[in-house]
């Protein structure tokens, strides 16, 4: 197991739901009482978020937990 990997893998994945669902890194970080930085540190790989902080991005995004923490890709909405 490859921490770099994994933590470039949820980034992407956290990405790409914010982006399908037309959300800006800003707009996640207010929603969520965060920094546009923090986000863009998140989706970089560069941090291991929090199971907390996991938790606080799924609701800013409106997905279930689950869908960012599994190995495949959230269906489209």
């Amino acid at each position: 197991m490859n921490k770099e990997v994994l933590l470039k893998e949820l980034g992407d994945k956290i990405r790409l739901i914010r982006k399908d669902k037309g959300i800006t890194q800003v707009q996640l970080a207010h929603s969520i009482g965060k920094d546009q930085q923090s986000i863009q540190r998140l989706e970089a790989g560069n941090i291991n978020p929090t199971y907390i902080y996991l938790q606080e991005i799924a609701e800013g995004l409106n997905v279930p937990l689950l869908d960012l923490l599994s190995n495949q890709l959230p269906a489209k909405t």
